[in-house]
C-alpha cells in the first residue's frame, strides 16, 4: 500500500509539473559563438630531406591517405627495389626442398638394397641432414628477405607524406627543391563537419547537455539557419568570468559554408525538462527503498 500511495502521489506531481510545462513553453537563448574546423594539422616531414614535388596548393580538398608531398627518394628507391630483387630469391627453398626429397629416397633405396655397406648407409643418413639444414637456412634467408623489404618500404614511405585528415589546404609552405628539416610542410584544415564554440553564463550549466540542439544562425546571411548539435560541455566552470565553454557539431557538406565565421547560438530550454528528470530518479530511489525496507522485515 506503501508504494501505492507514493506513486499515486508522484504521478500527480509529475502531472501537475506536465501542465506547467507545456503551458510556459520553451524558453530560447542565444549566445555569440564562433564556427571553426573541426580539426587542423600542420604537416610536416619525419625525416630532413629535399622536397621533390607538392601535389597540392591551397583551397586545394584532400583525401586521407593521399599523398601530398613526395621528398627526394633516389636512395631510398634504389633500396626498396634491391630488397624486392633478393626476395625473388625465394627458389633457393623449392631447390633445397628437391634435394631433401632427392635424399629421402636415396636413403629409403640404400636400405633395401643388399651389400651395401654400413659407410654407405651412414652416407645416405648425413645427406638427409645436410639437405635439412640447407632447407632451414633457406628458409631464414627468405625470412630476413621478408623483412628487409618491409624495412625497406618503410624507410620510402617516409618520403611520401600523406594526408592525415580528409579537408581543404589552409596554407602551403614549401615548393619543389626546398630542404626542410623540422618545419611545417602544409596545413590542413577538416570542415565537415564544423566546431562551433561558445561561452555560456555559468547559470546555464544544468541545462545544457550533449545530444541537444542548437541553431546557428551566421554572420553571412546567405548560409541561413542551421543545425548543430552539442557534442561536449565543459565540466569546470571558469571562476573568474562566471561562465563554460560548449562545443557543437555543425555539418558542412561539400565545403559550403567557410570556417571562421561569427554566429549566434540559439538554445531552447525546457524549463522544467531537467526537473522532471531528477523527480523522476529521485521516485526510482524511493521505490527501491521501500522494497528494501519491505525486504527487511
Amino acid at each position: 500500500m506503501l508504494i501505492l500511495r507514493k506513486k499515486t502521489i508522484f504521478n500527480l506531481i509529475l502531472t501537475a509539473m506536465l501542465l506547467t510545462a507545456t503551458a510556459a513553453g520553451a524558453e530560447t537563448v542565444e549566445y555569440d559563438g564562433l564556427i571553426e574546423p573541426y580539426v587542423v594539422v600542420e604537416i610536416g616531414a619525419p625525416a630532413e630531406g629535399i622536397v621533390a614535388t607538392v601535389a597540392v596548393d591551397r583551397s586545394n580538398s584532400v583525401k586521407e591517405g593521399q599523398i601530398l608531398v613526395e621528398m627526394e627518394s633516389s636512395v631510398e628507391r634504389a633500396a626498396l627495389e634491391k630488397a624486392k630483387t633478393m626476395l625473388k630469391f625465394d627458389g633457393e627453398i623449392c631447390l633445397q626442398r628437391t634435394q631433401l626429397a632427392f635424399a629421402k629416397r636415396v636413403h629409403g633405396r640404400v636400405k633395401t638394397l643388399a651389400g651395401i655397406s654400413k659407410h654407405d648407409k651412414d652416407q645416405a643418413a648425413t645427406e638427409i641432414i645436410r639437405a635439412e639444414n640447407h632447407l632451414k637456412q633457406a628458409r631464414e634467408k627468405s625470412t630476413l628477405a621478408k623483412l628487409e623489404l618491409k624495412k625497406a618500404q618503410a624507410i620510402f614511405d617516409r618520403c611520401l607524406i600523406k594526408s592525415p585528415i580528409s579537408g581543404v589546404v589552409v596554407e602551403r609552405y614549401v615548393s619543389p627543391g626546398e630542404y626542410v628539416n623540422s618545419q611545417p610542410l602544409l596545413r590542413v584544415a577538416q570542415i565537415d563537419p564544423l566546431r562551433v564554440e561558445v561561452i555560456v553564463p555559468a547559470q546555464m550549466f544544468d541545462r545544457i547537455f550533449p545530444g541537444m540542439t542548437a541553431t546557428i544562425v551566421p554572420e553571412l546571411p546567405q548560409y541561413g539557419e542551421q543545425t548543430a548539435t552539442v557534442t561536449f560541455v565543459d565540466k569546470v566552470i571558469d571562476a573568474a568570468s562566471s561562465t563554460f565553454g560548449v562545443r557543437l557539431e555543425l555539418p558542412n557538406a561539400e565545403h559550403q559554408m567557410p570556417s571562421g565565421l561569427r554566429c549566434l547560438v540559439q538554445f531552447d530550454i525546457d524549463r522544467y525538462g531537467e526537473q522532471m528528470k531528477k523527480v523522476t530518479a529521485r521516485n526510482d530511489n524511493d521505490q527501491i527503498q521501500i522494497y528494501r525496507d519491505q525486504i527487511q522485515h
